[in-house]
């Protein structure tokens, strides 16, 4: 399973309920999503257990990726479990388990991603995904300690 998964961890100085709101308010979740120099425009979102995030992710240079996110299992304020795909179902969607983790006064976040394959693993981290995922936590950081 571990040829298939990308691993993300960061400290973020918030508590893991700030943090979870920033996972779970509609008015936060596109502020902090995606990396820099990315925004999400919203097109339907219910962030509850059993609920969807669909999204158009806009790119600096101006490129729409499609997004949904189905989630599958909320623990509040320590996991979340969804589904991340192109918002369709032209392939397996990756399965993408959050969790907050307190650490003194803050958080620690860490995000696995598994993809349905080895190739599309090895593809995501030929574009960057760690970086970029990377770049993203920086952003969630930036809005929960603002909190």
């Amino acid at each position: 399973m571990q040829d298939r998964q990308l691993v993300l961890t960061r400290k973020v100085n918030a508590s893991p309920q700030k943090v979870w709101r920033c996972w779970t308010d509609p008015a936060l979740i596109a502020r902090w999503f995606g990396p820099a120099g990315y925004s999400c425009v919203t097109r339907e979102i219910y962030l509850v257990e059993g609920g969807v995030w669909r999204f158009d992710m806009l790119g600096p240079d101006g490129t729409v990726w499609r997004n949904r996110h189905r989630i599958t299992r909320q623990v509040p304020p320590s996991r979340i479990e969804f589904l991340m795909d192109g918002d369709d179902d032209a392939q397996e969607a990756m399965q993408v388990v959050v969790t907050l983790v307190p650490e003194g006064q803050g958080t620690v976040v860490t995000q696995t991603v598994t993809f349905p394959t080895e190739a599309a693993r090895q593809g995501a981290l030929g574009f960057g995904a760690d970086r970029l995922g990377m770049q993203t936590m920086a952003k969630l950081a930036g809005v929960a300690e603002t909190l």
